[in-house]
């Protein structure tokens, strides 16, 4: 005897096969609700990799009608980490007003306590990738210097290196403080401060080396302070201070908010630093402004010639 057949009847879909679905349609997506357990790129092969994309891109476009613009799409390639890194860095800060949110809630439950466990978890998560991020910056801002024979330089905004912070077990309240640490002091670097000053049109890098490498040997700990100028005497001392690794403050002009005062403005804000001594290139009037209220403040002046 046949079995008769009916219909099943129309039911929603189970919380349970939704989520089979979404993983049959995108697979495992780390970061939703779980720690990504995969592991950080090795460091060795990231550099050698960013050699790599380097010596691709260079030796497909010299020679060709594309090379005038192989320094730009250089440059863009460097700063892709550059931005890549700026945006992690607005999702921890998001993580961090999460992790206020959750600590206010706490309540003494299990629920509330492994969600702010995991923000936790993704906090640390986010600060990995940003510092393994700058890392990659790092090393294809020195393929582009090589190439180019000059620094790579954002053109908005500060060049910042984080420390990485780990800990297999860590306090939310102290991985805030932690964290805002290592947001703050590579912002606000410790030593004597030498501000440097120059006209775009001296050129003499010999001289400028020199000079610096000389009050480097004095003050070990200094912290350079220039204008920003994208060429001559500034551009040059930023080329020293990429090269022996010392930490440099570029004072750049507001234009937009003082416009013809912006230079006279970031004239004032350089020597508000209270810097040791002033380094003096040959330069316009803009320099002599600087150097007259450097000696004014009784600052002490180094002239080079």
């Amino acid at each position: 005897m046949a079995l008769e057949s009916f219909p099943e009847p129309p039911h929603q879909a189970s919380a349970t096969a939704h989520l089979l679905d979404e993983l049959a349609l995108f697979g495992y997506r780390p970061f939703c609700d779980e720690a990504d357990p995969r592991p950080l790129p090795d460091e060795r092969l990231a550099t050698g990799a960013m050699a790599d994309m380097f010596d691709a891109l260079i030796s497909t476009l010299i020679d060709t009608r594309l090379e005038p613009d192989l320094e730009d799409l250089c440059w863009q390639l460097t700063n892709l980490f550059h931005r890549a890194q700026d945006r992690i860095q607005r999702e921890l800060d998001d993580n961090e007003d999460a992790q206020k949110r959750g600590q206010r809630e706490q309540d003494g439950s299990e629920v509330k306590s492994v969600e702010l466990e995991r923000l936790i978890n993704q906090g640390i998560s986010l600060i990995e990738r940003r510092n393994t991020l700058e890392f990659l910056r790092e090393a294809a801002a020195e393929q582009f210097e090589t190439h180019f024979r000059k620094a790579w330089t954002p053109r908005s905004g500060s060049l910042v290196h984080h420390r990485t912070l780990t800990a297999a077990m860590i306090d939310s309240r102290d991985y805030l403080a932690a964290k805002r640490r290592a947001e703050t002091e590579p912002l606000l670097p410790s030593g004597t401060c030498i501000a440097f000053t120059s006209g775009p049109a001296y050129q003499d890098h010999q001289r400028i080396w020199s000079v610096l490498d000389k009050v480097l040997a004095k003050y070990p700990d200094m912290v350079l302070l220039h204008g920003g100028n994208p060429t001559g005497g500034e551009h040059i001392a930023t080329l020293w201070a990429r090269n022996r690794k010392v930490t440099h403050i570029a004072f750049r002009p507001d234009w937009a908010r003082f416009q013809k005062a912006a230079p006279f403005r970031r004239n004032d804000e350089m020597l508000a630093a209270l810097p040791k001594a002033v380094i003096a290139c040959p330069g316009n009037g803009i320099n002599a402004n600087l150097v007259d209220k450097a000696r004014k403040m009784g600052i002490r002046l180094w002239r080079i010639e």
